[in-house]
């Protein structure tokens, strides 16, 4: 080397099966290479969309796997009839739902209110955590 040359070596710290830009999957929404992952999600830069990393494939087993539990353990499940083990207030409305209250038939549905239910009051999406199975 001469005097003034320098020369500067780069090395990237990846973690086992981090992936670099070249196998990063093009967003299956804008169909744009621009993506990153960010935790459990690939990140599109371009149109801002969020997708799994583990694939479809993994997504929708993990869907499956996801069993809703009630206070005391028991699966739930569409149909089922529960009862409320905690007093809950309504959030912007003066109805408070009372402890003890029966619930016919719930429907399952995403999210983290797991449970939609019809009652007197009107309809509803509760947590699982306050239901108890009948």
């Amino acid at each position: 080397m001469r005097a003034g040359e320098y020369t500067f070596t780069y090395s990237i710290n990846c973690k086992q099966g981090c992936n670099t830009m070249s196998t990063l999957p093009a967003c299956p929404q804008c169909a744009m290479e621009n993506t990153y992952p960010d935790g459990e999600h690939y990140i599109c830069a371009d149109c801002g969309h969020e997708w799994p990393i583990a694939g479809d494939a993994n997504a929708a087993d993990d869907d499956a796997a996801a069993v809703v539990k009630d206070a005391n353990g028991n699966v739930l499940a569409d149909g089922d009839a529960v009862v409320l083990i905690k007093d809950l207030k309504v959030k912007g409305s003066s109805i408070t739902l009372k402890m003890g209250t029966k619930v016919k038939s719930i429907r399952l549905v995403g999210g983290d209110h797991e449970v939609d239910c019809k009652m007197d009051a009107g309809n509803f999406m509760l947590k699982a955590c306050y239901l108890k199975k009948v």
